[in-house]
């Protein structure tokens, strides 16, 4: 057998599983939660933005995006959460790309980087909920309720996962 096409098959095989992996990590995560009892949909609060970022900031953008949008969108399908199962696939999908590409793409210290990924991803959450919820429940004022859900749960996510990703990095690569 040639080494190369054998090589590719490895490659394309690893990348099946360490996206499988990721999209079930970040499933699990993600289902176990539990609801802020405030305004409006409250806000759900879960770990699930922990694997997304480990995928993105360790394998990349594509990596982040398949874990958070499959992860999560999966998690919302299976769920009574299923309406938002769309809005999850777009806005998780989103967030893990745009985490990952600033990891990648931008220089400087890993950790202020993945800081500032961090941040893209909040805002990304914060306003794709936000519009989600306009559509869902045809209010404008309802869905500033979910915000801090939104919030919090991408900074304890970020608190956790930007100090360790250097060490985790360099034990799986």
């Amino acid at each position: 057998m040639n080494t190369t096409s054998s090589s590719i098959a490895s490659s394309k095989t690893r990348a099946l599983v360490i996206n499988a992996l990721f999209i079930g990590l970040t499933f699990v995560a993600t289902y176990i939660n539990f609801k802020l009892p405030i305004m409006g949909n409250g806000g759900l609060i879960h770990l699930g933005n922990v694997p997304l970022f480990v995928a993105a900031f360790v394998f990349g953008r594509k990596t982040g995006a398949i874990a958070g949008a499959i992860g999560m969108g999966l998690f919302d399908l299976l769920s009574p959460w299923t309406v938002w199962a769309p809005f999850t696939f777009v806005i998780a999908g989103a967030m893990g790309y745009a985490a990952g590409l600033i990891s990648e793409k931008v220089p400087g210290n890993k950790m202020l980087v993945n800081t500032l990924a961090v941040v893209a991803a909040l805002v990304i959450k914060i306003i794709g909920y936000y519009f989600a919820e306009v559509i869902l429940y045809h209010n404008w004022v309802q869905p500033f309720g979910s915000i801090p859900g939104n919030f919090l749960q991408v900074v304890v996510a970020g608190i956790i996962v930007v100090p360790l990703v250097a060490r985790i990095k360099k034990r799986i690569i």
